[in-house]
């Protein structure tokens, strides 16, 4: 079944590819969130719909969270769950840049089985099922060995000296704009870590830590515990990905003496 939901996946990741790139750089209508939750656009609407109509004519059971969609308790007595950002990394795409993505997950138990995050304007596919390899266009990739002065993905706060008792860690800091696509990013190598102590939601990071996970990297929110999914509050408390011995520090490292 984990096959399965990933190529229903990979399907619904180029429908909402296909709608992005009609309204990329075309000057979508923009509407400003409630409470300062940011932007959302004509495209992101259009492509949750387009979503919740493939997926769930698809598997009808399964519950549903998406950024663009009101939540509400249903989900939390269905037996699987699609989680999903229509387009992660909107304020990118709104500006024309090419570092956004959709980000879907099928999740079952608190865990992800399946992930999928597609860039469109890159035409960079990052997939994952929990049994198989995680992959970059059909191709295995893996995360990176540690190094003694890691490139990180975080923002410049994070490394407020008061978040780290045990000493802020030496690092080369980097940004990339979608957390999903920062996770994909540590899962191909292309950085050793992303970090985020921030509240995180869950359709930002379920497909991307999934894929990072497979590729060999170690995934938990900012305390070091194991990220599940399709909670009430469907929030974690940050998120930390990272190869192991690395996660290990930044964990130590945040941890009160």
């Amino acid at each position: 079944m984990p096959e399965a939901d990933l190529a229903l996946l990979i399907a619904a990741a180029k429908i909402a590819g296909k709608i992005a790139l009609s309204h990329w750089k075309a000057s979508p209508q923009v509407w400003e969130k409630p409470e300062g939750q940011g932007p959302v656009s004509a495209a992101d609407l259009e492509v949750n719909a387009a979503l919740a109509g493939f997926l769930q004519a698809a598997r009808p059971t399964y519950g549903w969270l998406s950024e663009e969609t009101p939540d509400g308790v249903a989900r939390l007595s269905t037996q699987a769950q699609f989680i999903l950002d229509p387009i992660d990394g909107t304020r990118s795409f709104l500006q024309g840049d090419s570092a956004f993505s959709h980000a879907l997950a099928v999740v079952q138990n608190g865990q992800v089985t399946a992930g999928v995050v597609y860039l469109p304007a890159m035409d960079k596919l990052y997939a994952a099922t929990a049994q198989g390899s995680a992959t970059l266009n059909g191709v295995d990739i893996r995360a990176s060995a540690p190094k003694a002065e890691p490139r990180v993905l975080t923002s410049k706060s994070t490394l407020a000296p008061d978040h780290w008792p045990g000493g802020v860690p030496v690092l080369h800091r980097h940004f990339r704009a979608g957390m999903a696509w920062r996770l994909c990013l540590v899962a191909e190598g292309a950085f050793d870590a992303m970090l985020t102590l921030r509240p995180s939601w869950e359709w930002d990071i379920a497909a991307g830590a999934l894929i990072a996970q497979r590729a060999g990297a170690r995934v938990s929110d900012r305390h070091g515990q194991d990220l599940r999914f399709n909670a009430a509050d469907p929030h974690s408390a940050g998120v930390i990905a990272a190869s192991p011995d690395l996660h290990a520090d930044l964990v130590a490292r945040m941890a009160p003496k």
